[in-house]
């Protein structure tokens, strides 16, 4: 009896040590994987700030190309409406619409389903008069 009591205690003891070493094994890891993922957003918060002040950059050129040609207000009018347009156009393309929806901004109103066994005999009266 003493000798399965020892047992027991050595496989419990056994059973708690690999518990252990596999729970430390898997934080090592989610760390490595953490650090990974931290650093490759790092990397493309960086790119889009570089993005950003490059457009800037851009837009800063069109203006001032346009402000060489027209008034100074009608060139940052111009670059505006570029630039907003250049948005509606990402927005739209980033926005992919389902298979069978209408286009958007097509101008068209939607057309209701067509019921599918026409109307039955009678449907002129009014329910609950007796007509």
């Amino acid at each position: 009896m003493q000798r399965s009591e020892h047992m027991r205690q050595l496989d419990q003891h056994l059973v708690d040590e690999l518990a252990h070493v596999a729970r430390e094994s898997v934080r090592a890891e989610l760390r490595e994987q953490a650090r990974g993922q931290r650093r490759r957003a790092a990397l493309y918060a960086g790119s889009g700030a570089a993005a950003l002040y490059a457009g800037a950059a851009a837009a800063l050129a069109v203006g001032l190309a346009l402000a060489a040609v027209l008034p100074d207000w009608a060139a940052a009018l111009i670059t505006a409406v570029i630039l907003a347009a250049a948005a509606v156009a990402l927005r739209t393309a980033a926005r992919p619409t389902p298979p069978g929806a209408p286009a958007p901004n097509t101008g068209a109103a939607p057309v209701p389903p067509v019921p599918s066994t026409p109307p039955t005999v009678g449907t002129d009266r009014i329910p609950g008069s007796g007509r």
